[in-house]
């Protein structure tokens, strides 16, 4: 560790998981000293050659580390390297960058019995807290049930890694709407209406809707106003009056909203402007029906986009695809199930739903893509259906957008509450994140379906289980 350290700054000893949620954390830390255990390095190893879908990660996070200490000797490895400008920028680190040969230990600084990684991770944490004093040792870790054990075995300070968290319960989550008490005319003094074309613009004082973003669709409570925010000033904001039964009026590819969320959604997904749409919501609330329908009008009807790309995260898949028979797009039928299914859903009515869905497929040109095949890619004039995203860390979230190019509009759908990785929770998903971070960009718009239509007894489980 450096010799120089001051007392007021930390030591944070970093789990492998961190570096695979994030493989830059390691650089999040300001002024304060990072060590990197050996066993986690190890582990990095391990996962860089393997299937996995975080093997990218784990290439990236050595890579970047190696960058920062491939001049070092192994005494300065030891010491520490400093990490002052490895970035740019106010957030830039100060701090210092080590690796700690947790294997040396001797067994009495060892508190469990078995020699497990995690065990040893622990053990340096606590090695470093009776070595470091007065200086406060952290073991930043995602794995709940390490933080327990870590506790347990007297390590005095242990945090998740909350560098990317953007807020602290769920509940305060963007949901790309506002629905005012009462008559929304009621809150509104002054007001500047004009007409455009068939389109009515109201502009409204800032303090009206002191919170408001581009893109945000405004309600109230006697379904009387229904407006979408077009722009904001410091003091003005500008309103296109949808009209709330004219909203309700909108249908894609035969579907028609069952509730105000779904006709805000709709909105968005037809909306030729917005290149982002984001829809959150229970199983069973319309994301994916809805998709594919406004995704098909706009393909098939419309002539808008060249095709539709239906992807999703598959966290098992990296290491099963492989074995599975056939082409990509058979390969990935399993996991796409629930697209198939809205096709049929869709065309449920025609005397051969087989043959039109075969047709279908083939007229919107529909491919299926694993979420590890999208890396590399420029996607050109597409609709992209980004199915199940809460599984998806930040930086992964990050890979798929960027692939998008002229032209492409990106539809990402998921249920905060059915989060299948072990590292992700409610508020660190990056479905989460991107919410947050989009939600000041005027070519997204996101939107909350809170209601189950899928049938009564699905609404009853999602109330009550």
């Amino acid at each position: 560790m450096p010799k120089d350290a001051k007392p007021s700054t930390k030591l944070y000893v970093l789990d492998t998981n961190i570096l695979l949620h994030e493989p830059l954390a390691f650089l999040s830390f300001k002024e304060h000293d990072v060590v990197i255990p050996m066993t986690v390095l190890e582990e990095l190893d391990y996962i860089k050659d393997s299937k996995k879908d975080v093997a990218r990660d784990a290439r990236v996070s050595i890579r970047s580390m190696e960058d920062i200490l491939h001049n070092a000797t192994p005494e300065e490895m030891i010491e520490g390297v400093s990490l002052q400008g490895s970035t740019a920028g106010e957030a830039a680190p100060t701090g210092h960058l080590s690796i700690f040969a947790d294997q040396n230990l001797e067994d009495e600084h060892r508190v469990f019995t078995s020699n497990e990684n995690d065990n040893n991770i622990i053990c340096a944490a606590l090695y470093l807290q009776k070595t470091q004093t007065p200086r406060q040792v952290v073991l930043v870790t995602k794995d709940i049930n390490m933080r327990l054990k870590a506790k347990g075995a007297g390590l005095a300070h242990v945090e998740d890694y909350r560098t990317d968290q953007l807020i602290n319960d769920i509940k305060f989550l963007f949901k790309g709407f506002y629905r005012f008490e009462g008559n929304f005319w009621d809150a509104v003094k002054n007001v500047e209406s004009r007409t455009e074309g068939r389109d009515t613009i109201h502009t409204i004082e800032r303090n009206v809707l002191p919170e408001a973003y581009v893109n945000e669709f405004i309600l109230d409570d006697g379904n009387e106003f229904a407006g979408l925010v077009e722009s904001i000033t410091e003091d003005k904001i500008e309103l296109l009056d949808m009209g709330y039964e004219r909203l309700m009026g909108k249908s894609a590819w035969g579907i028609s909203p069952k509730n105000i969320g779904q006709a805000m959604a709709l909105h968005a997904l037809l909306d030729p402007h917005i290149d982002l749409v984001i829809l959150t919501g229970p199983a069973g609330s319309g994301k994916t029906l809805l998709a594919l329908a406004a995704a098909l009008e706009m393909v098939v009807e419309k002539n808008m986009y060249d095709k539709i790309i239906v992807t999703r995260s598959t966290p098992e898949i990296a290491e099963s695809i492989g074995f599975l028979p056939g082409t990509e797009e058979e390969k990935m039928a399993p996991w796409l199930a629930a697209i198939t299914d809205s096709l049929e859903v869709l065309h449920k009515n025609d005397e051969n739903v087989h043959g039109s869905m075969s047709y279908i497929m083939e007229k919107a040109n529909i491919q299926f893509k694993s979420v590890n095949f999208m890396r590399g890619r420029s996607i050109q004039n597409a609709i992209v259906i980004l199915d199940e995203s809460q599984n998806l860390t930040a930086s992964q979230l990050k890979t798929i957008i960027t692939r998008c190019g002229e032209g492409t509009k990106l539809i990402c759908g998921g249920n905060l509450a059915q989060i299948d990785s072990n590292y992700l929770s409610a508020v660190t998903s990056g479905l989460t994140y991107l919410v947050e971070k989009f939600k000041n960009f005027s070519g997204s718009a996101t939107v909350n379906l809170d209601g189950v239509v899928r049938s009564r007894l699905a609404e009853f489980a999602e109330q009550h289980l």
